[in-house]
């Protein structure tokens, strides 16, 4: 038995309350349960009860023993002192605050009907194949799972969003530069995305400005930061590459020391570094005010006629510098760029509609509802128990689901689990 399962009994009244009593023989009555509270502090506040017509108006703290009183050292904490009803699954010891006072305790496993502690332990503790509600999760209210996907996708907007204020610290409040590093990690992919990203914070993001005008100097420090520019026979436009790449280190003093290695194992050819940086150089070469332009553009058409880039001509029939291919446009795929709005894009434009103080999200709900759902294992367990799932921001809400509330088992934090217990 976990905590949270004496909080659901509390917060939505599946007790017996008809005759309650403490642990010391004492009448007592509820008359305001209290608001939980998810922050530090006890689990309950603004709680009114009555001992043996005494009233008590304060806070409501709840452990699976009541030795966990002491375990959690709230004897010490002054925080603890407004506790005015201690609510427990076992009493095995008496309590006291930090003024020496002793709690009057609630021993909830005699006022709990088998019926729902048989359910709760059906949810939480049987043999289960992806998550614990599998079998129930169809039969789950409509709206209550309409509202909780849309909650979860915007708790995974503010999860993503911790980066975003990261980078903008580190940049002095650069938007265009905090793209520059986001958009340089979701080029590089699962594989490449930390190479990629310390490529970008090893140049200043002013002086890679100067040279969207020039998308051969451009590629050229992408490459030579990477440390790409490094075979033995250069080809043509390697030694180009090397040559532009020397004026512009010497002039604007660049190091790729620390800069980690991009890999090439385990990619598919479209996916290698090198075409993903030279797509890069051109993109910022063909949109030079790039930030301002992705935070306006309304529709899913829009976002793919500014991303669907080209890698400069060399790479048509090359994926590396030593070895010819056949000829070939590489723009950047549908997939490719579905994956750049919803892991870059909408999140920053989250970001700095928050930061402009502005509250209507329904274009980034609209936006996401107009991409098609992600196909990844998360998403085809869900489908795989009959969930339909119809666009991006369904699928984006289901992959928090199951990281953040199914594989820590916290069914009773979760708006399904709580659905299928009442």
């Amino acid at each position: 038995m976990k905590e949270d399962f004496l909080h659901f009994l509390w917060k939505f009244k599946k007790l017996d309350f008809t005759q309650l009593k403490t642990t010391e023989g004492c009448n007592l009555y509820i008359e305001r349960f209290g608001t939980y509270n998810t922050l530090s502090g006890p689990d309950f506040s603004n709680a009114i009860v009555i001992i043996d017509r005494q009233y008590w108006a304060g806070t409501v703290e709840m452990h699976l023993k009541s030795s966990d009183w002491f375990a959690h050292g709230h004897e010490k904490d002054p925080a603890y002192n407004n506790v005015i009803l201690h609510v427990v699954w076992e009493h095995d010891v008496e309590v006291f605050n930090s003024n020496n006072q002793t709690l009057p305790v609630l021993e909830l496993k005699h006022y709990t009907s088998l019926g729902i502690l048989n359910d709760y332990q059906k949810l939480l503790y049987h043999k289960y194949h992806f998550i614990n509600c599998e079998k129930q999760l169809q039969h789950t209210n409509d709206f209550v799972r309409s509202s909780w996907l849309e909650r979860l996708y915007f708790e995974r907007l503010e999860e993503k969003s911790k980066l975003v204020k990261q980078l903008l610290k580190e940049t002095d409040n650069n938007w265009e530069a905090v793209l520059f590093q986001m958009l340089m990690k979701s080029f590089g992919g699962n594989i490449n995305g930390a190479s990629f990203l310390s490529i970008a914070q090893s140049v200043n993001f002013s002086h890679v400005q100067k040279l969207f005008q020039n998308p051969v100097q451009l590629e050229s420090v992408f490459m030579g930061q990477a440390g790409l520019l490094s075979s033995e026979i250069p080809s043509a436009y390697e030694k180009l590459l090397r040559k532009e790449y020397a004026y512009v280190k010497h002039k604007f003093g660049l190091s790729n020391t620390g800069v980690l290695p991009p890999q090439f194992f385990k990619l598919r050819p479209y996916n290698f570094p090198t075409l993903r940086l030279s797509q890069l150089a051109q993109l910022y070469h063909q949109h030079q005010q790039l930030f301002s332009l992705v935070m306006s553009l309304d529709k899913i058409s829009d976002y793919h006629k500014v991303l669907e880039v080209p890698t400069s001509e060399f790479w048509e029939d090359h994926y590396t510098f030593q070895k010819q291919s056949k000829r070939v446009k590489k723009k950047l795929s549908s997939n490719f760029i579905q994956l750049l709005i919803i892991n870059t894009l909408i999140p920053l434009r989250f970001s700095f509609m928050k930061y402009k103080g502005e509250e209507d999200m329904e274009k980034l709900m609209n936006l996401m509802m107009a991409l098609p759902a992600e196909k990844n294992a998360v998403v085809a367990g869900f489908k795989s128990y009959k969930l339909n799932v119809q666009n991006a921001l369904e699928s984006q809400s289901l992959v928090q689901l199951y990281h953040q509330y199914c594989k820590a088992h916290k069914c009773l934090q979760c708006s399904l689990g709580v659905n299928i217990l009442k």
